[in-house]
């Protein structure tokens, strides 16, 4: 079984999107160019996460890491207490909030073991976007989180689908989870999947589907956004379509009872 220690080493040595800039690493330049390419790849994360609705609330983010989320709750009001396995992905989120001038709380650690760590309180909001997948028992950290929560507590979670276009390529051998080579665990999950592991206790919940990346990679790493031919040739309203039955984000939203 692949342990937390090689899923740590693997996001220590190339954190997610931090090569999304070559502006110099750790300047506004660079964090502000890292978001602009990460919200216009996917821009259904802002209305996922709904930044406005938790000013002056408290946010609970399992797996921070470089604080492109992190920095956006902030921005907009949350008292905000973030959670990262890799120490490289953290240093890059601490040195993001002294960039922006922005108060956080943070803690490293295996979110499998979260209680050991963060003081058990409770949050208006538990988030995590891509990150349990890769922890060898996603479902101990959602375990964990419940800690974190009471009643009317809302819970964000997505994690990798596998109904989706992605994980169809991936099968085939023609594409891999994650940008580089090498991910020790990727977990793919089917609706039903995900709601089992949320585990009972929750309501309001709704499970949506969305995120096809559309663009030729080369292009796209030079800041250049040009859709592979068979999606240019979509409509932009077939390519919605395809994106909600086949997209790679399976994002859940419930409340606690």
């Amino acid at each position: 079984m692949t342990t937390i220690q090689a899923v740590r080493e693997f996001w220590d040595a190339r954190p997610c999107n931090v090569r999304h800039s070559d502006q110099p690493r750790g300047t506004r330049e660079y964090f502000e160019e890292v978001e602009r390419k990460k919200f216009t790849a996917e821009p259904h994360i802002p209305a996922f996460c709904e930044f406005e609705r938790w000013s002056g609330r408290k946010v609970l983010e399992i797996g921070c890491g470089i604080g492109t989320m992190a920095k956006n709750f902030t921005a907009h009001g949350a008292d905000y207490t973030g959670v990262e396995l890799s120490g490289e992905s953290l240093a890059l989120t601490r040195q993001r909030f002294a960039v922006y001038g922005l108060p956080g709380t943070f803690y490293q650690c295996n979110a499998e073991q979260l209680t050991d760590v963060v003081p058990v309180e409770a949050y208006d909001l538990v988030f995590t976007w891509g990150v349990i997948h890769h922890s060898p028992n996603p479902g101990r950290i959602l375990e964990q989180a419940r800690s974190y929560m009471r009643s009317g507590t809302t819970l964000k979670v997505m994690v990798y689908a596998s109904n989706s276009w992605k994980n169809y390529m991936i099968e085939a051998g023609m594409d891999q989870p994650e940008a580089q080579w090498g991910c020790p665990i990727a977990y793919t999950y089917t609706a039903q999947e995900l709601i089992q592991m949320v585990g009972p206790g929750f309501w309001r919940m709704a499970v949506t589907q969305d995120h096809i990346f559309p663009f030729q990679i080369e292009p796209y790493k030079a800041g250049e956004y040009l859709r592979q031919p068979w999606f240019e040739a979509m409509s932009p309203d077939m390519f919605r379509v395809l994106e909600k039955r086949l997209g790679w984000h399976l994002m859940l939203t419930a409340e606690k009872q």
